[in-house]
This record gives structure tokens, sequence and C-alpha cells, in this order.
């Protein structure tokens, strides 16, 4: 009788060897860390070790290195066979992490979108700073996280590319006080360092008005004239006005919104999210942005809606 292998099993063992933790490789495939544990002790049973554990954590062996090539092989062969048996339907999880105002301006169309042409597909979206979800993507608490990054600070893949921009009420006058009032939504966003060091080196003196999480409060508090904010010129939303630099406000760098991804093969309804993602922020002719058209590119940047007053 030929012995069969638990496609389960490989897929345990997969994930293991790509996250290099029984806990990570639990969180991505929502099982415990016991068992997964279990599944591997199974696998090896049949194969002999299949990881080292040592002071780095796991490692392969020589036996789980012959095996991992194969494994992924079978699973992709297993994963294109059952989608074929299922009228092409992709099935699975896909758990997306985006900051907050990428997910008020740029991702709604694309996932609807998304779960209109995958609806068997689980997506789960969590909003946080960037530097907050790289940590929850090291973790393997999610699969995809859109960040905002100076570009060339790291290897995620850009999607586009876009200024910030000094924003105000709409015929505010709160960006001409002696003692510039800021909102920053939170301490760990990626604007701060940059907008603060901005603000030094030109010599502005400067308060934060509010820095406690919420994207709404924050947007609330420029609403009122009780600060201005910044925000990528793309992201900002109608009743604000993109105010002009001079006259105290540097001129702010460009930043990439970059996708970064869980190490190894990604499932098959992962691999569709990173498409739609690419084709969502592709420009089109006129520089917006259309969900399923185009490739990966730069990102015109947007002209100031309106001056204010002088």
């Amino acid at each position: 009788m030929p012995r069969n292998l638990d496609i389960a099993l490989l897929r345990a063992f997969v994930a293991v060897a790509d996250r290099k933790s029984m806990t990570a490789a639990g969180r991505l495939l929502h099982l415990t860390q016991g068992a997964i544990s279990q599944q591997i002790a199974r696998l090896e049973i049949q194969t002999g070790p299949l990881f080292v554990r040592d002071h780095r954590g796991m490692r392969l062996s020589a036996g789980g290195e012959r095996l991992l090539g194969p494994s992924r092989h079978l699973l992709s062969v297993h994963d294109a066979l059952w989608q074929e048996m299922n009228g092409g339907a992709i099935a699975g999880s896909v758990r997306l992490g985006a900051p907050q105002d990428l997910v008020a301006s740029k991702l709604g169309p694309i996932l609807k979108d998304f779960s209109t042409d995958h609806p068997h597909v689980e997506l789960t979206l969590v909003c946080a700073a960037s530097t907050e979800l790289m940590r929850a993507l090291e973790r393997g608490e999610i699969d995809i996280a859109l960040v905002e990054e100076m570009p060339g600070q790291s290897n995620g893949e850009c999607l586009a590319a876009d200024r910030l921009v000094w924003v105000g009420a709409t015929g505010g006058t709160a960006f001409g006080k002696d003692v510039l009032p800021v909102s920053m939504v939170d301490r760990t966003c990626a604007f701060r360092p940059v907008v603060l060091d901005a603000l030094r080196r030109c010599g502005r003196s400067w308060r934060t008005v509010f820095e406690n999480g919420s994207i709404d409060a924050a947007a609330a508090t420029v609403r009122a004239d009780l600060a201005v904010t910044v925000l990528l010129s793309s992201t900002v939303p109608p009743g604000f006005d993109v105010l002009p630099t001079g006259r105290g406000l540097p001129e702010l760098p460009i930043f990439a919104i970059n996708l970064h991804a869980l190490p190894g093969q990604p499932s098959l309804a992962v691999a569709q999210m990173r498409r739609f993602l690419r084709d969502g922020f592709a420009p089109r002719a006129d520089g917006e942005t259309v969900p399923g058209q185009g490739q990966p590119q730069t990102m015109p940047v947007s002209r100031p809606r309106k001056a204010p007053p002088a």
C-alpha cells in the first residue's frame, strides 16, 4: 500500500519553514502553537527530523531542506486543482494592514472589487501606523502591510509615491499662529519625525494639539481651525485646504506607499489581493487611480486645491 502525505501537515511544515516559528506559523494558519507542533511531530514520524532548534529559533535540518521544495510544489498543485474543481473560485483568508489615511481615501474601492470577485475569501483589515504594521507582519499577524515610508528606506514594493503636504481648514488661519498648532494623529505616525525635523530646520515653533490615535478626531481639530496637519496630497479629503509652503511652513518630502508581505510563497488569495492592490494604486492617464487597471508605478503628485487667504 502506498503511503500518503497529509496536505495539512505539509502546509504546516512550509509555514514553519517560512516563518521560522511555530507561533507565527499558527497565526498564519489560524491554529494554536500546540496544534502546529503536533502537526510537525506527525509529519516527522514519516520523514524524520525536519527542524533543528537552537538559540536562533527553528532552522531546517538536511531532511527539511530536501522536503521544502517538493512540498511547495505539491501545495501549489493541490491548491490549483482545488480551485479548478470549484469552478475557479479562490477561497482562504487575507489579513491586510494599512494606515488609516489610506483606508479612508483609497482602499474602499479596491477592497469592494476584491470581495466582489472573490466572495469566498475571508478578508480582515487591520488599521494602524506603519511602524506598528511592520511589527505585526514580522509576528505573522497579517499577510500584507501597506506602509508609508521615505523612498529607499526599505525593500518593500513601491505601489505609488506622493508628496506630503500641509493641510488646514478651508479659509482657516491656524497656519499663521506664532506657535504652529499641529495635529499628528499618533506619536507612531510615520510622518511625525519628518515633519518635526522640517519645522526645526526652518526655525518654526510648534506644539502638538492631538496625538491620541484617531484620524477622525485629528481631522476634527483641523476642521475647527484649531490646528494644521500633514497628509499625502492624494488623500486630502474635501473641505480642507492644501497650504502653500513658505511663511514658516517648510516644504515636505515625497513618501512611498510600499507593499510588504510575509516571506515565502503566498496563498492564492493573498497573491490575488497583492494583484488588486498593485492595480488599484496604478495611475490612470488623468492622474487618478482606479482598481484593476495598469501596472504599479509612481503616482503623479497632486496640486494644491486652494491657497488660504494671505
